[in-house]
């Protein structure tokens, strides 16, 4: 464990930004299931509101520096492709 005053800090500023990443990620990972939950379904209007849904939850994640913007971009096109590849 850290002694210094400002080290403590660095470990309680790091272990929240870390809490808050993880959540992040976990709710893009949920988005991109949900996407593919309703592909295998086959209703294709549904597919493209969880495509939007998911779009948005990767982009903010995105700007908020968790994903790099090229990482979110093919999370985007995969789960873009695979509602348009759609019957």
């Amino acid at each position: 464990m850290a002694n210094i005053k400002s080290a403590k800090k660095r470990i309680l500023v790091t272990r929240v930004k870390a809490d808050r990443n993880k959540a992040i990620k976990s709710g893009v990972k949920t988005a991109i299931k949900k996407v593919y939950a309703v592909i295998a379904t086959g209703d294709k209007e549904a597919a493209k509101a969880e495509l939007a849904a998911a779009t948005k939850t990767i982009e903010m994640a995105a700007s908020k520096g968790v994903y790099h913007k090229n990482n979110a971009a093919r999370k985007v096109s995969r789960i873009s492709k695979a509602v348009n590849e759609m019957a």
